[in-house]
């Protein structure tokens, strides 16, 4: 499963991005779609998901100033990503798991990964 993402780039300190993730369309069932985070010397973390059901999960960093939605397809997610700081400076990662055929095995996959920016 080739997730695509974009809309990274550099920024300015309370400033605003959005990324998109987009799966393919003929995915029998998505589970769950999320973006992860990686900085340099630091582990991956979990930035925040969203279920098939539309339950969100957010990492305790970005409560408050990050926002995951999904398109009306459910095979793209958004992160609106508000009052940047500088510590969320990261390649940040798609992720999604599910089913691309009913019967089958589960599949979990990762995007290539987005760098975001945040200094002054």
């Amino acid at each position: 499963v080739q997730l695509v993402e974009s809309g990274g780039g550099s920024v300015q300190p309370g400033e605003s991005l959005r990324l998109t993730c987009e799966a393919p369309g003929n995915i029998a069932a998505l589970i769950a779609m999320g973006w992860y985070r990686q900085a340099p010397g630091k582990q991956r973390e979990l930035v925040a998901q969203i279920t098939r059901g539309g339950n969100t999960n957010y990492g305790d960093s970005v409560k408050g100033r990050f926002t995951i939605s999904r398109g009306t397809a459910l095979d793209t997610v958004y992160l609106q990503m508000d009052n940047l700081r500088p510590e969320d400076t990261a390649v940040y990662f798609c992720n999604a798991g599910g089913y691309e055929q009913i019967p089958g095995p589960p599949f979990d996959a990762w995007g290539r990964g987005i760098q975001v920016t945040v200094s002054s």
